[in-house]
């Protein structure tokens, strides 16, 4: 059984994979972080001038909204699919920020915060399996979408800064795994790779491994930046929930696309 931490992540992908599915057969066209890139971001939150931090309302404007992203659903997150950092206990306090970000909870005290829920609409491609007839490729192609619970907060003085620069730390110093508690269900982070992004002042991204009950399954996460504002993109695909697929790529156009609105 998948944990219920990980189901809330993926219950609001379901609906919309669902509903996008039903819409297609109608005949839509429609890494670990080394030692010296954590210094790095330390010295990056170290130097850097404090940036003016956002209101609640300006960071409600500024967050991604439906249209933002082609191929994307995109909504405020649901309370009951989002966990609170209240609900996140870890064994490593040094982990804490990751284990936060994982589960799209804050990192460190912004001063306002909001969250998102976007959602990849099937490919091209993979509408035309889904009218193929075949219904294991359809089954498939309408579940290869990635769900990515976003949250972005404002900060005061250099907290955005600080923000990555935990992440960066905490994906050296938890490389060899960790353990922690969401919404009452243990987690283990078994394995953090590194992968490579791009975006706004300040960027990185890993991959995580999460082992609950025997089974295994893989988070993208990604930091960003820009001026006093932090967002964190924590990623599942409901193919690879299920075992159709190996791997899949970071949500780069949502990155994007937020990363723009907050420059």
């Amino acid at each position: 059984m998948r944990s219920t931490a990980i189901r809330r992540t993926a219950v609001a992908a379901t609906a919309v994979s669902l509903a996008l599915f039903a819409t297609a057969c109608g005949g839509s066209d429609s890494g670990s972080g080394d030692k010296g890139k954590d210094a790095k971001g330390k010295e990056s939150a170290a130097a850097a001038p404090a940036a003016k931090a956002l209101s609640a309302a300006e960071l409600e404007k500024a967050a991604l909204a439906q249209g933002d992203v082609k191929g994307h659903k995109i909504s405020k997150a649901a309370a009951k699919d989002t966990i609170s950092v209240d609900d996140i206990k870890v064994e490593k306090k040094v982990c804490a920020p990751l284990a936060n970000a994982l589960m799209g909870a804050q990192v460190g005290e912004p001063g306002a915060f909001t969250k998102r829920t976007v959602v990849s609409e099937p490919k091209k491609g993979d509408l035309a399996k889904q009218d193929s007839g075949d219904a294991e490729e359809a089954f498939k192609a309408a579940f290869d979408i990635t769900t990515t619970q976003l949250a972005l907060g404002s900060y005061d003085g250099k907290g955005a800064q600080e923000s990555v620069a935990s992440l960066r730390t905490a994906a050296t110093e938890c490389a060899g795994g960790f353990e922690f508690t969401a919404a009452g269900e243990k987690q283990k982070a078994v394995k953090i790779t590194e992968e490579q992004v791009k975006g706004g002042e300040e960027a990185a991204a890993w991959a995580v491994q999460l082992e609950q009950g025997g089974e295994k399954v893989v988070f993208k996460l990604v930091a960003l930046r820009q001026g006093a504002s932090f967002a964190s993109f924590s990623s599942m695909n409901m193919a690879m929930l299920a075992g159709e697929v190996k791997d899949f790529d970071l949500p780069t156009a949502v990155v994007e696309a937020q990363a723009a609105k907050l420059a």
